[in-house]
């Protein structure tokens, strides 16, 4: 992905290199949390080194290094995307104004309305206060750990999360979840899978435009982002941590579904292609 040198957004706050400090206990919590990794917190793996080995100044801030800074400044390339592209869907094809959110980078653990966020959470998007909340440090564990490298799988992630926000700009988001809130658990989840993989498919969107638009996608970019779908499901992760994949847990949906969904909307570039709710096979 051809992302130095251009525009980034002015839409980040930043808050690394902060003194750490109040309360940190607490759940991933809220309903409406859609973490795009709940690996440690739901299928057991240990993501101990993520979230202990930050390099803690005198001061009780985290220490903020040169890959720490290149991930912001991507990240910030990354976004600025979204929005051009977003604002121009918004505009041209559903004659609405696209608000843009706020994406918070952080190190180590940082306070949200929906729970605090940290490296074992991943990130995530915060209906409450319609920001993203990303560690810096979880592009090395998408790459190290889970086998999801190249650039562009880290944008996927981006991409996937302001997907979210764009569910929530159309009202998607919040009569799900309000759905979610009345039903059993297993039709929770299930009805949570149903909004990330039509997230999965609005990030496919966003990267077909990306190409016809900017033309910063490089060749093996999109099997970039497929391989860290591939690697995310939760048939996929739940194996990762030595279990069998339990259907009525999942909360992503599998490997199979997110490749495909994704795809779906790289292929088509139009958001009536990724009606996940009104689907009959996901």
């Amino acid at each position: 992905m051809r992302w130095r040198g251009r525009r980034g957004s002015a839409n980040i706050e930043d808050r690394r290199g902060r003194a750490r400090g109040g309360a940190v206990a607490g759940g991933v919590g809220g309903l409406g949390l859609v973490a795009l990794l709940l690996f440690g917190y739901f299928f057991g793996i240990d993501v101990s080194p993520l979230v202990n080995q930050q390099q803690i100044n005198p001061d009780g801030s985290t220490q903020v290094t040169e890959a720490d800074q290149q991930a912001a400044e991507f990240v910030s390339v990354t976004l600025a995307d979204t929005e051009d592209i977003w604002a121009a869907i918004f505009r041209d094809e559903l004659g609405q104004t696209y608000n843009e959110p706020t994406l918070v980078l952080f190190k180590g653990v940082t306070p949200s309305p929906c729970g605090n966020a940290s490296g074992a959470t991943g990130p995530f998007y915060c209906p409450n206060d319609r920001k993203v909340y990303l560690d810096t440090d979880f592009f090395v564990t998408l790459s190290r750990q889970f086998g999801a490298r190249g650039d562009f799988a880290a944008a996927y992630v981006v991409a996937h999360e302001v997907a979210h926000h764009v569910q929530d700009e159309l009202g998607i988001l919040a009569k799900a979840n309000q759905v979610r809130s009345q039903v059993s658990q297993a039709d929770s989840n299930a009805i949570s899978v149903r909004i990330e993989l039509q997230a999965d498919c609005f990030a496919g969107i966003w990267a077909r435009h990306a190409a016809e638009s900017f033309g910063t996608l490089e060749e093996g970019d999109v099997l970039e982002a497929m391989n860290a779908a591939k690697q995310i499901g939760d048939d996929q992760l739940q194996r990762s941590a030595g279990r069998i994949p339990s259907p009525h847990t999942f909360t992503h949906g599998t490997s199979e579904q997110r490749q495909r969904w994704f795809a779906t909307g790289y292929q088509s570039g139009d958001l009536r292609n990724c009606d996940t709710f009104g689907s009959a096979r996901l």
